[in-house]
């Protein structure tokens, strides 16, 4: 921890660093790890459990009088009422983990009266530590990081998340993919939002996009973007999207015209044009779908 830091991010950082532990110690021996399933394809592992309980832990210590929104345990935990909320993903990318796929997070933000004041973003395989604290800039292990500067989308890496919950909209998903894959330098899917966000904030990727994402998500990745000088929202640009379940992100030249090109995909979007995108979705045969990909 540093002293050059805010308090709260310290307590952050020391919290994210205790649920890192108990994840790499579990990635020792990955086939004993229990495994339960949520909904289809959405799963929750007892190191889920332990490390959320370990970050609890460590917040409330510091703070007992804070608030926690936790991705597994709600908000049973802390006090009711504080205008201070911690926001916390224990372990974005438990399908990556389970498989032994090394691209997974932790992921802590503090709210102040509704708007996000400090985020820690953890790399528990590669001991990257993403911090942000508002108005104060975001970092990599101490260094400051910066957005992309690249301002043509056909040379910008974009990254994103497939939907994979019942009730999603694949089709309409596969035509944004589409769309995005053809006017771009390549389009990454690598299965943990929060970092995908923090690799945004660091230059390593121009832009992402996902639907679908709470708020655990994408609270803390929010910070480090705009604090790196980039841009998020919703599809339509809109910067009120914490709630809203669809996500995207980006250097500004980026952003700009992922907005063009995505907009008309949100459930914001105009009344013209959310008819014009039912329209060409009842017009493509799948085949023709899959063949455009």
């Amino acid at each position: 921890m540093s002293s050059n830091l805010h308090p709260m991010l310290n307590v952050a950082i020391k919290a994210a660093r205790a649920a890192g532990a108990i994840i790499n110690r579990a990635a020792l021996d990955i086939e004993s790890v229990r495994v339960a399933q949520k909904q289809v394809n959405d799963f929750v592992t007892e190191v889920d459990r332990a490390a959320e309980e370990a970050i609890i832990s460590t917040l409330l210590t510091a703070y007992p009088g804070h608030g926690i929104l936790a991705e597994e345990s709600g908000n049973e935990h802390g006090a009711k009422n504080s205008d201070y909320v911690w926001i916390i993903d224990p372990l974005d990318g438990t399908t990556n983990f389970i498989h032994g796929f090394p691209v997974y997070c932790v992921s802590i933000a503090l709210a102040f009266k509704g708007k996000i004041e400090h985020a820690v973003v953890y790399d528990p395989t590669r001991n990257d530590l993403f911090t942000a604290t508002r108005g104060r800039g975001a970092f990599l292990n101490e260094r400051r990081i910066r957005v992309s500067k690249r301002t043509q989308l056909k040379d910008c890496l974009i990254s994103t998340g497939f939907p994979f919950r019942p009730g999603d909209n694949f089709r309409a998903y596969m035509r944004m993919f589409a769309e995005i894959t053809q006017r771009t330098a390549g389009v990454r899917r690598p299965g943990a939002a929060a970092l995908d966000l923090a690799y945004v904030a660091a230059g390593f990727c121009d832009g992402f996009f996902e639907t679908g994402l709470s708020i655990w998500d994408v609270a803390a990745g929010s910070l480090l973007v705009t604090e790196a000088g980039g841009l998020i929202g919703n599809f339509t640009g809109e910067a009120d999207f914490l709630e809203q379940r669809e996500c995207l992100a980006g250097n500004p030249r980026a952003y700009g015209q992922l907005v063009g090109i995505l907009g008309k995909y949100s459930k914001f979007a105009s009344v013209d044009d959310k008819m014009g995108v039912d329209a060409a979705l009842q017009s493509q045969d799948p085949e023709d779908e899959a063949s455009e990909i």
